[in-house]
């Protein structure tokens, strides 16, 4: 059973996801030559439901810095339930964007969660209980 996780590491672990979905968006709007923060709002919407979503999918609170349980359900959901939004909301669902999307926010998501583990392993084996 994995150790019990306070609610700062749970609220950590969740505004770092919101904030790699944002930097995602921002990121794609100014390779683009729009206005980062005019429509970055718009941009990001979708995927911010979609994280919420995928948390829920997860049960992300259970073991939000396991890459494997918890991110890549995460980054999946976020993925696929980002692109069924922007789709019905009007927005491009073009399939290089897909593409760059599903490998960015995988990236993220599950990156930043890999990093945590390596970084809470060779601190628990530094100083065992």
């Amino acid at each position: 059973m994995p150790p019990r996780l306070n609610t700062r590491t749970i609220a950590v672990a969740a505004l770092l996801d919101v904030v790699a979905v944002i930097a995602f968006a921002a990121t794609g709007r100014a390779s683009h030559g729009e206005a980062v923060l005019e429509g970055l709002a718009i941009t990001a919407w979708p995927f911010l439901v979609a994280l919420a979503l995928g948390w829920l999918i997860a049960f992300g609170w259970r073991r939000p810095l396991t890459p494997i349980r918890t991110g890549i359900p995460i980054w999946v959901t976020t993925v696929v339930a980002g692109m069924l939004l922007r789709a019905v909301s009007g927005q491009g669902t073009a399939l290089a964007f897909v593409i760059v999307a599903t490998l960015t926010l995988g990236l993220l998501l599950v990156g930043w969660r890999g990093v945590a583990t390596l970084v809470v392993g060779r601190r628990r084996a530094r100083h065992p209980e």
